[in-house]
Parts: structure tokens; sequence; C-alpha cells
């Protein structure tokens, strides 16, 4: 079982992987796998933020 991506280390896996997309490095037999990770990695982003924007606006609210 793969840990949980903190949100720092799934943003640097997601720059990895677009800077090799532009730097020319990654060639058409990985790229659709790299897409599918970029993919994997934005969602873990999108459900971190998710929940510090809930946990702030419940902090705010009790205060």
């Amino acid at each position: 079982m793969e840990k949980e991506l903190s949100y720092a280390e799934a943003i640097a896996e997601v720059e990895q992987i677009v800077a090799r997309f532009a730097s020319g490095g990654m060639d058409v037999d990985s790229l659709a796998a790299n897409v599918k990770r970029a993919t994997e990695l934005i969602a873990v982003c999108r459900k971190r933020l998710a929940k510090a924007e809930k946990d702030v606006a419940k902090i705010l609210k009790t205060e």
C-alpha cells in the first residue's frame, strides 16, 4: 500500500512531470502514464486544499 502523499510531495511530483514534458525528456511511450499520474496527483492536491479550506472555515467560525 502506497503511503498518502502530502500536498508538497504531490505538487513536487507534478512539477517534475511537467518539467520532463516541457524539456522534451518524456517519450511518447510514457506520455499516457505520466498524464495519468499527474491527474492522480492533482486530485490529491485538490483534496488537501478542500480539507484545508474546510478546516480554516471551521476555525474562523468558532472564533
